[in-house]
Order: C-alpha cells, then structure tokens, then sequence
C-alpha cells in the first residue's frame, strides 16, 4: 500500500484535542468522527494532517499549497452554517485542483435538495413516495389531491433528521399548515411533505464512481416504542442516547429479507446512485410498505463514517473492517476524475 499524504479537512470545532486519545468516549462524543478517521488513516501508515475548516478559504488553499497532499479526505457536512454550501467547498477543492474524498459537487447538490432528488428519481421511474414542495415564502399548505393523509413534513435540505419529530407526521390540512409554517418559521428553507408509508426502513451503503459496490442491507426498528407513535428516526432519535435506550431503536442487517428482494433494494440503491451523479460513497435510505413496496426517501452523500454507524457497520458485516473502509474511501476518492482532469 502506497504511503499518501491525507488532509483531513474537518469543521474547526470539532478538531480533537492533542490528549484525545487518552480520554473517555463520553468526552470524545461530538467529534468521534473526527478522532477515529484521523487516528486509523494513522494508523495504516499515512502521512495526515488535519484541516480544521472555519468560515475562510484561504486557510484551505495554504494547507493545500505548504503540504501538497496526495487527497483530502473531507468529512466537512456544510460551511458557514450552511448545509447547501457543503457543495461549494469541495467545487473550491476541485478549483484548487485538488483530489478529495467523497462525493462530487453536483451530486451533493441534487443529492441534497430533497424535492429535486425526487423530481429527477421519479423522471427515471425509481419508485419513490408521492410528495409536494412548499416553497419558503408559499402560503398557506394544503394537501394537493393526488395526495392523502397521513404525510410526512421534512425540511427540503437540511441533514441529521433536522425539524423531524413524531408531530411531523399529520393527518389533516389544520397539522399540516401548522407542521409547514413551524419548519419555515425554524428552519427557514423550503419544506417537502411526502406520503408517510408505516413500513420497515432501510439503508443501503455504497461506494464508488463509474463502477459500485453496495453493502448489506440495514435496517433500524424499535422494541420499545410508545403506543401512537411513529417508528421514524427523529431528532431526537438520532441525537439523544439516553432516548434511544428508552425507546429500544436497533439497528442492524435487515431481519428475514427474501433473496429476491435484497436485490431489487440493492438495484434500486445503485440505481439512485447514478441518476443523482454521486460519487465517492452515500447511504441511501428506503422504506417499504405493508404491500412489500420499496421506496427511496434519500440519499445521504458524505454519511457518518463513525465506527457502528450503518455504512462502517455494513462492511463489517462482510469483513472490511474500519481501517481497509478508509483506505478503499481513499482509493476512490483518488480515482475519481472531475472535469480538469479531462484531457
């Protein structure tokens, strides 16, 4: 394995500390990521550098300029607070002529608008739920009628369950006007309201460019969940540990799937794939209904890589543990030719 020299760009705050590796993992919780993607691309020999990313670019272009790294490995989720200026940075990498890790710009980008996505699945008959688009400044919501009750209210753009609560799912256009008007009023971007399928959620890994590997299906369920509510990951669900315990979530590789359809789900993921020009690696998430209908919800681009999340959990499944992820993370991420690389 050749010795490359990583830069590891990552948001500032959640650079580790030099005695890191010394504390409890109660203490290293918020930038775990961080910690392990460094230590391991350490570990197997690379020569790193970490990049903690501020509100400044030329900070970028000086790392890039004084270490002249073979790649970044960029595990930034947006910049300056913005999660759809995400995409902007890794075009300023490819201005910089710099190879990175991850996805593409235009994939983050259509990857990322949750309504555009759907649009652009739904024109390549990729089965995804019903759904309408309420604009930022839209007036009052109302379910259009080639839709029914219940639904589901998301932001169009922000990451990690953001705005999702078990108040998001609605029943009427009284919960749905006021489920809108709350998301912009908080979250100020446009909202999507999608058909609600009360089904199994799923996740598929994948990673590549021109050609795709995928990776055991996952699935995420609940053994204690309250009466009346919702099994959706919330909020609260995804950020709260001591909620998770409370509500039983598990997740792993999804329980008593026929043969025949682990591999229409694993199609339609590679297929998601590629009508969204994603490189590098994401998560695609799916749903399925009562009837055995699966449906993509979204794909996840640049997803948590944190040791037991689901695409490391994944490839541990198979046998590629967390250190060969990285470096094959890295291998992609180096053959991925962007337009300047073009002759």
């Amino acid at each position: 394995m050749r010795k490359l020299r990583v830069l590891v760009a990552m948001h500032d705050v959640l650079v580790p500390p030099p005695n890191a590796d010394e504390l409890p993992a109660s203490e290293t919780w918020d930038y775990q990521m961080e910690l392990d993607v460094v230590r391991t691309l350490r570990g197997l020999g690379h020569d790193v550098h970490v990049l903690g990313v501020g509100e400044e670019l030329r900070p970028v272009r000086d790392a890039i300029a004084e270490q002249k790294p073979h790649v970044v490995f960029n595990i930034l989720s947006d910049f300056h607070d913005v999660v759809t200026y995400e995409a902007h940075f890794v075009s300023y990498l490819e201005l910089c002529k710099q190879p990175y890790t991850g996805c593409n710009p235009r994939g983050i980008t259509l990857a990322g608008d949750k309504a555009l996505s759907k649009q652009i699945l739904t024109w390549h008959r990729i089965p995804v739920p019903a759904f309408a688009v309420f604009p930022l400044r839209s007036r009052r919501a109302k379910l259009p009628r080639k839709m029914a009750f219940p639904v589901i209210v998301k932001s169009a753009v922000q990451h990690g369950s953001a705005g999702i609560a078990q108040a998001s799912v609605v029943h009427d256009d009284q919960e749905l006007a006021e489920r809108v008007e709350f998301l912009h009023r908080t979250l100020q971007t446009d909202v999507v309201v999608e058909q609600f399928l009360a089904g199994r959620e799923f996740t598929v890994s994948v990673l590549g460019n021109e050609r795709l590997e995928s990776f055991p299906i996952q699935e995420l369920w609940f053994d204690k969940l309250p009466e009346g509510n919702e099994a959706i990951a919330t909020a609260r669900v995804k950020w709260d540990e001591r909620y998770q315990k409370r509500v039983g979530l598990c997740t792993g590789r999804a329980r008593d799937l026929p043969a025949e359809l682990e591999q229409r789900i694993h199609a339609i993921a590679k297929r998601t794939y590629r009508a969204l020009h994603l490189s590098g690696y994401a998560r695609i998430d799916l749903r399925m209904d009562a009837e055995g209908r699966v449906y993509v919800i979204e794909a996840n681009v640049n997803n948590d890589l944190t040791p037991g999340e689901d695409f490391p959990e994944s490839c541990k499944q198979i046998g590629i543990d967390y250190g060969q992820l990285l470096q094959r993370i890295l291998n992609t991420g180096l053959a991925y030719k962007p337009a300047w690389m073009v002759e």
